[in-house]
Formats: C-alpha cells, sequence, structure tokens
C-alpha cells in the first residue's frame, strides 16, 4: 500500500506559499501526520493572534472538500464558532481548508530533483557554449554595466560584489567575492578575466584582502572574448531575481572559454573538472574542426596536444589526455620542474631547485595545478623528520616577487635521481588532474569529450553570428530607409520649405510631406529634424556616400545569411584576430617519454643492447655477447625461437637510455625508451609490440631508430617502397604522444620501408631490388614537415621496387667531383651489397659519382634474374689498426638463423662482379634482413 500524507493548509496560505509550498510540503506532512487533526488548525478562533490575522489576509473562500468524517468534524467546528464567531457576528472569518494526499516517495523525489536541478543549473556547472557559470557571467556583465573596461581605472571590489548581489546573483557576498578574487588570480586561471589591484590572495593558499581594500576592472581579454557583441541581439536577455531588470542568459563567446579557463565545480550528485588549455592552440584545433567537420581525435591532437595549466610543471603521457578528449574522463599526471644545481663545488654538494621566473614579474610556479607550495615544503620537511624522505640536509623556500624558488640541499653521499624520484613518490611534487569534462547542455548537465565541446560551440557561435547580422541588417535597412527619404527632401529642399512654412503644425507639416513626396512617417519625421547646417550640398553628399555604403553592407550581411561557409570563416577569422592580439607560449611541457609512474631511469646503466624486431611484430632486447663472432660461409647460429610463419626483420645496436623510434609502414612514429623493452635471452621469443606500443590492426613497424640526443642539425630521411624520399629535422619527434604521430603522408599502396639519421654534409645511398644505386649529398633534399609525402628518390622500372637505404656520414667519404673509370681506388669507406642468395661483395665508393635523385641510378650489383638485392650498408667507417674494417654484419635468414661474420673476410670487388658467398642457404631459404654493428660493440669470443 502506498504510503501517503494528507496535509490540511487553509488555502489563503497555500496561495501565499505558491511553488516553494511543494519544496516544504514534505516536512509539513511530516509534522502533520504526527499530531492530531484538529491541530492541524492553523487559524484558530480561540487565538486573538491567529483571528487577527485571518482579519487581515483572509477572505471566505469556497472549496470542494471530501466527504470525510474528520473532515467534516473540523467544518463543523470552525463553522460552529467556538468562541470566534461567524461571519455575521464579526468575531472572526470561517477558514475554509483543503486536504491534498501525496504518496510520500513522490513528493520526497519531486522535491530533491527539484531542488538538485536548481544547484546544477543556477550555481555549480558551467555552460558549454559560454563556458561560464552563472556567477561568473553576472560579474561580467555587472562590471561591463558599470563601465570597468580595461581603459578606466580601477574600482572597489566592494562596490563591484554589492552590483551584483543588489541586481543579479541573490547569494552571499562571499560567494560573489571569492569567484571575482579568483578571476584575477594568474596562477588560477590561466588567461585572467579581471584585473586586480591589491591583495588578491597567493599561491601558499594565503587569504585575499578584504572587498573593501582591493580593486578591479576587466581584463582586455575579458571584453574581446565575451563583452564585445553583447549590444547587438545576440544572446537573450531574462528577467534576473526579482524581476526588476534583464541580465544575459548567455554571453556572446568568440572562443570555447570552457576550455580555454577549465572549471570546476560540486553540485549534486556530480561534479565538474576541466582543465585549462592554451589559447592559440584552442583556436586552431577549432579552425580544424571548422575546415573538417568529421576529423579525428589524433588530427585535433597535432593543434592542441593537450591542457595547458597556468602554474606550468610537466604532463607525464599522454594517455590520460586521449581519454579525456575522447570520453570526457581521464587522469592527467602533473610533475613539477626541477633543476640540480652544486652548491658548493669542493664538497661537490647539489640541491634540488624548483624555481621559474618570467619576465614582467610574472608570479608563476613550475609545480602542479591547485598545489599549495607552503603545504608541500611543509610535507617535505615532515616526510624528512620521519625518515621517510633520505638524502636531504636542508630545505628552503626563497621566492619573492619576482619568482618561485623552493631549495632542496642534498647530504654529500644522496643521489640526486633518487632523491627527487622519493619527492615524486610522496609528495604533491607529483600529482594528478582528474579530468570530468561535465558541463550544460540544451539545459541537461551531460559528460563530453572534445570533439563534442568544439561541436556544440560551434553551434552557439553560428547563432550568435546569425543573429548579430540580423541586427545589424535590420538597423542598416532602417537607416537606409532614413537616409533615402533625406535624400528626396534635399532634391526637393524648396519645396520642402515652402510646405513646412505653409503648415501650421508639426503634425501637419509631416502629413504634408508624407503625401507629397511618397515619404514614411519615418522619413518625414527625419527630415523636420534637420538642422540648417545640414542643408548644405556636401552634407547632402554625404547622405548620399552613407547610403551608398548601407547598400554595401546590406548586401554584405545578406550573404552572409544565406551562406553557412562565409559564417564559418568569420567565425574562424574572429577567432584567430583573438589569437594574435593575446595569445601567449604554452606553459606546461608534454613528455611522452616519461611513464606516470616514478621510474629510476638514472641508476639503469646506459649500456650498449641489441635490438630485434620481428616481421609479426615482436622485440625483444639481448645482450652483444649473446652472439659469437663466425667465419665466413658459416650456417651461423639460430636467433632464438621464431613464432610459425615469423622472421627477423631488423637488427640494431643502441643505448639502453635512447629513445627509441618506431617507424610504421602506414607513416605513423611511436617512441619508447629502450630499457622499457623486456631483456631476454637468445631462445626467447620476444615482447610483442602491440603490448609497448598504440598499434592499429595490421600495422607494422618497419624501421627503428635509435636517438640519444634531439639535436637541431640532425635530419631523419625517409625512403618508401615506392620511391618517394624526404628528409625531417629530428627535433619534430622529440615530443610523441602513446597513440603516436604522423612522420610522413603515403600515397594509397604505399609503405613507409627505410628511416635513417643524417646531416646536410652526408650522402645518401640508395638502392633498388635489381641492383640500381643512386649516391647524393643530404643538403639536396629540402627538409619538410611530418604531414608531407616527398618527393621522387629513384625512377624505378616495371616490378622494381626500393631495396636499401644507408648515410655515408661526411667525415669518411671522399668522393671525387669528376668520376674517373680508369682510378681504381679501394680505400674506405666501401658499400657493402648483399643479395638474398647469400652472395655479397664490397664495392669502393669511389666506383660510383654522386648523381641527382629521380634518375634511373648505376648499376652497383648486377644479380640474376630471379634474384634481389636484401640490403646495402656502408662499411669502412670503423677501422682497426691495420686499415681494415673492424665491423661486422649480421646476416638472418628467413628460418631465424643467424650469422655473424667480420666485413674484412668480403672481398672487394666491382660494380658488375658476381660476389662471394657470405652464408649458405640450402635449408635457410633466402636472407631475410641484415645488421651492421662495430666490433666494439661486444666483447667477442672464438667460437
Amino acid at each position: 500500500m502506498a504510503l501517503s500524507a494528507a496535509l490540511r493548509v487553509p488555502l489563503p496560505r497555500l496561495i501565499l506559499l505558491g511553488p516553494s509550498a511543494s519544496i516544504l510540503g514534505a516536512a509539513s506532512r511530516r509534522r502533520a501526520a504526527a499530531v492530531p487533526a484538529a491541530a492541524l488548525r492553523f487559524l484558530s478562533a480561540s487565538s486573538p493572534r491567529s483571528a487577527s490575522f485571518s482579519s487581515r489576509s483572509a477572505r471566505p473562500l469556497r472549496s470542494r472538500r471530501r466527504d470525510r468524517d474528520n473532515d467534516g468534524r473540523a467544518a463543523a467546528a470552525v463553522g460552529a464558532g467556538g468562541g470566534g464567531g461567524g461571519e455575521g457576528d464579526g468575531g472572526g472569518l470561517v477558514v475554509k481548508e483543503r486536504i491534498v494526499p501525496v504518496e510520500l516517495h513522490k513528493e520526497a523525489t519531486e522535491a530533491y530533483m527539484a531542488y538538485a536541478m536548481s544547484v546544477l543549473l543556477g550555481r555549480a556547472l558551467p555552460d558549454v557554449r559560454d563556458g561560464l557559470k552563472p556567477v561568473h557571467r553576472r560579474i561580467l556583465y555587472a562590471m561591463h554595466e558599470m563601465g570597468l573596461v580595461s581603459r578606466r581605472p580601477f574600482r572597489k571590489c566592494a562596490r563591484v560584489v554589492g552590483e551584483v548581489l543588489g541586481k543579479f546573483h541573490p547569494h552571499g557576498d562571499t560567494a560573489v567575492y571569492d569567484s571575482l578574487v579568483r578571476m584575477a588570480q594568474d596562477f588560477s586561471m590561466r588567461y585572467p578575466l579581471v584585473q586586480g589591484h591589491g591583495n588578491f590572495g597567493s599561491i601558499d593558499a594565503d587569504p585575499p584582502a578584504a572587498m573593501r581594500y582591493t580593486e578591479c576592472r576587466l581584463d582586455s581579454l575579458a571584453e574581446a572574448v565575451f563583452l564585445n557583441d553583447l549590444e547587438l541581439n545576440t544572446v537573450d536577455f531574462v528577467p534576473n531575481f526579482d524581476n526588476s531588470q534583464k541580465e544575459p542568459s548567455l554571453l556572446p563567446a568568440r572562443v570555447p572559454s570552457l576550455l580555454l579557463n577549465g572549471s570546476s565545480g560540486i553540485a549534486v550528485g556530480m561534479a565538474t573538472n576541466i582543465p585549462p588549455h592554451n589559447l592559440g592552440e584552442l583556436v586552431d584545433a577549432l579552425s580544424v574542426i571548422i575546415q573538417n567537420p568529421e576529423a579525428t581525435l589524433q588530427e585535433l591532437l597535432e593543434c592542441m596536444p593537450g591542457p595547458d595549466f597556468p602554474t606550468g610543471g610537466t604532463i607525464l603521457g599522454n594517455q590520460g589526455i586521449l581519454e579525456a578528449y575522447k570520453s570526457g574522463r581521464g587522469r592527467i599526471v602533473v610533475r613539477g620542474k626541477t633543476d640540480i644545481e652544486t652548491i658548493d663545488l669542493k664538497s661537490k654538494r647539489e640541491a634540488i631547485i624548483i624555481k621559474e621566473a618570467l619576465p614582467n614579474f610574472c608570479i608563476s610556479t613550475q609545480i602542479p595545478y591547485q598545489a599549495n607550495k607552503a603545504t608541500l615544503v611543509e610535507k617535505i620537511a615532515e616526510l624528512v623528520e620521519e625518515k621517510v624522505l633520505e638524502g636531504i640536509s636542508d630545505i628552503r623556500d626563497e621566492s619573492d616577487r619576482t619568482g618561485m624558488r623552493v631549495v632542496i640541499e642534498l647530504k654529500r653521499s644522496a643521489d640526486p635521481a633518487i632523491v627527487l624520484n622519493n619527492l615524486y613518490r610522496h609528495t604533491a611534487l607529483q600529482s594528478s588532474f582528474s579530468c570530468n569534462m561535465v558541463a550544460i547542455l540544451d539545459g541537461q548537465p551531460k559528460l563530453m569529450g572534445l570533439k563534442e565541446i568544439l561541436q556544440a560551440f560551434l553551434d552557439f557561435r553560428c547563432s550568435v553570428i546569425e543573429r548579430r547580422a540580423r541586427f545589424k541588417l535590420s538597423q542598416a535597412l532602417e537607416r537606409k530607409h532614413i537616409v533615402e527619404g533625406i535624400v528626396v527632401g534635399l532634391d526637393n529642399l524648396d519645396a520642402v520649405i515652402q510646405i513646412i512654412r505653409e503648415t501650421s503644425n508639426h503634425a501637419a507639416a509631416t502629413e504634408a510631406l508624407v503625401k507629397e513626396f511618397d515619404l514614411s512617417e519615418k522619413q518625414a519625421e527625419a527630415l523636420l529634424d534637420i538642422t540648417l547646417r545640414k542643408l548644405t550640398s556636401l552634407e547632402r553628399k554625404k547622405f548620399v556616400d552613407e547610403a551608398n555604403t548601407l547598400s554595401e553592407e546590406i548586401s554584405k550581411l545578406n550573404e552572409l545569411l544565406s551562406s553557412k561557409k562565409l559564417i564559418f570563416e568569420l567565425i574562424q577569422q574572429e577567432a584567430a584576430d583573438l589569437k594574435n592580439k593575446f595569445s601567449t607560449p604554452r606553459r606546461s611541457l608534454i613528455d611522452d617519454s616519461v611513464n606516470c609512474e616514478v621510474d629510476d631511469i638514472d641508476i639503469i646503466p646506459n649500456e650498449e643492447m641489441l635490438l630485434i624486431l620481428s616481421e609479426k611484430g615482436y622485440v625483444k632486447r639481448m645482450n652483444p655477447n649473446t652472439f659469437n663472432l663466425q667465419n665466413r660461409g658459416t650456417i651461423g647460429k639460430s636467433v632464438g625461437k621464431m613464432r610459425m610463419n615469423d622472421s627477423t626483420s631488423d637488427f640494431i645496436v643502441c643505448q639502453t637510455h635512447d629513445h627509441v623510434l618506431y617507424f610504421s609502414d602506414k607513416g605513423i612514429v611511436y617512441s619508447a625508451r629502450a630499457y622499457k623493452i623486456p631483456e631476454c635471452t637468445r631462445t626467447a621469443t620476444g615482447t610483442p609490440l602491440i603490448q609497448l606500443l598504440s598499434l592499429s590492426d595490421g600495422e607494422r613497424i618497419t624501421s627503428i631508430i635509435p636517438v640519444s640526443e634531439f639535436g637541431e642539425d640532425q635530419y631523419l630521411v625517409m625512403l618508401t617502397v615506392n620511391g618517394y624520399i624526404k628528409k625531417v629535422p629530428v627535433n619534430a619527434f622529440s615530443s610523441i604522444r602513446s597513440s603516436g604521430i604522423i612522420s610522413i603522408q603515403l600515397v594509397p599502396g604505399d609503405e613507409l620501408k627505410w628511416v635513417r639519421r643524417c646531416g646536410n654534409d652526408d650522402l645518401v645511398a640508395l638502392a633498388s631490388q635489381k641492383g640500381k644505386v643512386i649516391v647524393n649529398s643530404c643538403d639536396k633534399i629540402r627538409p619538410l614537415g611530418r604531414n608531407t609525402r616527398g618527393a621522387g628518390a629513384m625512377k624505378l622500372k616495371d616490378g622494381d621496387k626500393m631495396a636499401a637505404m644507408d648515410i655515408i656520414p661526411a667525415t669518411v667519404h671522399k668522393m671525387p667531383g669528376r668520376y674517373s673509370s680508369r682510378i681504381r681506388d679501394l680505400s674506405p669507406p666501401w658499400l657493402l651489397f648483399i643479395a638474398e642468395n647469400g652472395l655479397g661483395k664490397r664495392v669502393p665508393l669511389n666506383a660510383f659519382r654522386q648523381s641527382k635523385f629521380n634518375l634511373v641510378g648505376l648499376v652497383g650489383y648486377k644479380l640474376p634474374a630471379d634474384c634481389r638485392l636484401a640490403a646495402v650498408f656502408v662499411a669502412g667507417l670503423s677501422l682497426g689498426d691495420d686499415g681494415e674494417s673492424d665491423e661486422q654484419v649480421v646476416l638472418v635468414s628467413q628460418s631465424g638463423t643467424v650469422n655473424r661474420i667480420k666485413v674484412k673476410d668480403i672481398s672487394i670487388q666491382s660494380r658488375h662482379a658476381r660476389g662471394v658467398i657470405l652464408m649458405r642457404l640450402e635449408h635457410a631459404g633466402k636472407i631475410q634482413s641484415a645488421s651492421l654493428i662495430s666490433a666494439a660493440a661486444a666483447e667477442v669470443a672464438e667460437d
């Protein structure tokens, strides 16, 4: 049986309560259920006070009542007078009662939901369209109405708070002042909307001064973004809380302010936490989605890689960014920026410094967003006392008005890397920002991703542009109508004057002008309001020019309203203007090379290692001593257990601390530290790359490049199977997110196969599968961006494809300016050719000449019809004491067999020679891959 309660309330009181009665109804019904029915009579004849109230505010009303015994008795008691009298005796007034039966759980649910939606929509959550909560919107509008623009003097904050409270925001003054203070703090908002004068708090959580002491005015950015078009009927105005004035329901924002400064708030049953972003990157992302509404999240990340916090810091990885942008929820790990300084050269004592000083004495920090510096220092001191942090001798906060500086002195024997990792692990020097991008969309709170937020803003901005254009169009049409009437009057000036002189009053003159010149009343009124000094011919010309200008403006506005493309172009142009005027460099660095978890990379030995990649996408890291040196022509030792139908693809030597760039056949590059690859034995299968990298279905890694430092004068040369080549600076790959970035644009059917490092003075050697070779200087290749295709490298004949590419350093090559076939120079370097049938040879570099790209090339190896070239290397870069090469070549067959031999054992032959046997392949198939390593890469022992 459903629970219900009957509330007996006098009808006049019920009318006076209005909507609030539903909110208070639950409590009233609970009290009504606990007392007798007679006690529910709020107006009693025995109470003088209630009688006087009845005589003042209540009138006899009739209402239907349920035919119940209790109601009958109550009505009889009231009607009988009982000491109070009825209508006739003047002692009191009969009050009719009404019983409203309501289910208790239904009433509680409705009342709670009404309260929750009131908090959600009216206080806690921002609107996705202008990115503001109601209190922030009302503060900006009130300051705009007061004339507190950036060019005017400051005014007391108490004056602004009073204006907001009295006209728009019927809540506490503390809430309004706290919101105003936060809008002026450069460590709370990436782009402050209010300029503060006085004490507005600090990052140490120091409270601001009282509102009677501080002053404020609008920032120029707030005027340009939110308030420029407010008077042009761009948004709706709604009544304020007491229906005495109008306030805007939204502000006509020109950029997605919800992402620009972010937002945070706690409502009933839900919360929001949106990070701030860089203005320039946000405008670029908006332009991308305007030009291509179907743009992918990866294309947006090319322009806006992640949040940009006002306190700087380093964002670790981008997995949390991807999750937040995709689903609206994600965890972003932020780490403070630190330096290691030597404070005592004699004792070699070091200190960890947390500091940042920006120009113009802008107080900025390099600690995680919303972290408290004073609390951080206290926490470090507590952990040192509790022996949780070892190796710290002293900690000092030396921050001043020029910037932050926290000095953490270390003991003489302490390792700064270990101490710093412990700080990251135990203190707020590394913290996380939990994204929960909830905002109001279509009157309802909704969790949204990046594309949905940008699209919602774009729809809103289109409506703003259309409303502004219609408003300007109506004004232009009205003004043109007036100006045309004035021009008609000036053309017939004598007749107009005669009519005015002959009429007796203003109304008659207006009527006569309308009748005589076929004018409207507004035109006639405007003509009568003209002063004598505007009757000159020069003034007439001004009116004619104004009419022409208005006609052009009307034509442009009509064209704008009829074209969605023009509206998008205008939105893009206005956002670009804001970017050019207010954009600032990024403060937060995004480092995808560092894991969100603390890694002790500095205590990992930086040793040489071998990386072996298989065709099926398995990778393993091994010690170089795994393979012993073999003689030329031997079968070799197995590289390890291979999966069925799998073979070795690449074999390189690098350092454990290197950044390893993984280039896929689809032109995407990924990055990971070399030590992240699990070390295994020779017989192990390896680790699937899909567990280390975010590879898509069917994507294969074709080239691996180890990079120790991302230098500015170094480049990566890329070559595709179909013969496209291009050069990209290495520093373009210094920050690669876990999902990878584009390295080259590929035509359908093409694959990225070879990537090598080079300098401008180096030579690049290209070879096709049919043995054609081109050698040319790297500076002949124009540097390009990542998102380009490149130029033609070699003209390939039918059935031919590229087979290899290698780089010849500038310090070793001595190619003559002119080629002479009579000169026989066998000195290094050589081009080491390896064919699929196990044959190979060395050809002196001087046997070739430099030739332009996109030609057929010279013959480098004359191969049989059923054989192709497997690899080409530049040998002789590392020489022993005897002047011969001390390098070794590692050959891997299709069955996984490995042979490691000395390069000096491979004979030097001409370009047309057949070569010598390097590896016998009776049962091992063909040569699958080959790698050239230095003999110093490992201590080798004779087998």
